[in-house]
């Protein structure tokens, strides 16, 4: 009988192992079309301009679920990352094809958050490029984890839900491949028409 309960005992510690890694893989995948988005808490921007552009009054933290455009174009970048400084004018580009549409212009919002960059870095990355959205810093990765520890440049879009609720559309890593091709997945993804 001794022989049996070591061996239960073995069983169960491995299944408790099993069971461990499961859930720290599972916490690490990438958020997949249908997902809800993990819980994001951001500043609220301090520059006017982008307050305004994001529908945003106050001070303090915001949720992406509290954003009034259907749909969030978020990228994770950074600052030190090749291809995101080569995909940063495409993605400027992408804004102002947005911005220049009045039946896309408030229904579709971009921002950026710099992995593992401090709010200097970003300053940096954003005044480098002219980025006209607001970009905000992730220095410590908390949002980079949440998100599966993503690689750089990462592009999620969400649709905001009538009950506020996020849900991931679209989640690629790499460039935009195509301004009018991302915008027109965007567009259907995001039951804008």
């Amino acid at each position: 009988m001794g022989e049996t309960v070591k061996k239960n005992v073995c069983l169960l510690v491995l299944f408790f192992l099993f069971l461990a890694a499961s859930q720290a893989l599972a916490a690490n995948t990438t958020p997949q079309p249908g997902d809800l988005l993990p819980a994001l808490s951001l500043p609220i921007p301090k520059n006017p301009e982008e307050r305004a552009y994001l529908s945003l009054s106050g001070d303090g933290l915001f949720k992406i679920a509290q954003l009034k455009a259907q749909v969030v174009i978020i990228e994770i970048f950074s600052m030190y990352c090749p291809y995101c400084q080569k995909e940063a004018p495409t993605v400027n580009q992408l804004y102002q094809a947005i911005e220049e549409n009045p039946d896309l212009k408030g229904k579709i919002v971009l921002l950026g958050i710099g992995s593992g960059n401090s709010s200097f870095e970003v300053g940096v990355f954003k005044k480098t490029y002219t980025v006209p959205f607001p970009l905000f810093a992730d220095q410590d990765f908390n949002i980079h984890k949440s998100l599966g520890e993503v690689r750089t440049p990462y592009f999620i879009a969400i649709k905001n839900n009538k009950n506020k609720t996020p849900r991931v559309i679209y989640s690629e890593l790499g460039g935009l491949n195509g301004i009018k091709s991302f915008l027109g997945k965007i567009i259907t993804l995001g039951e804008l028409k």
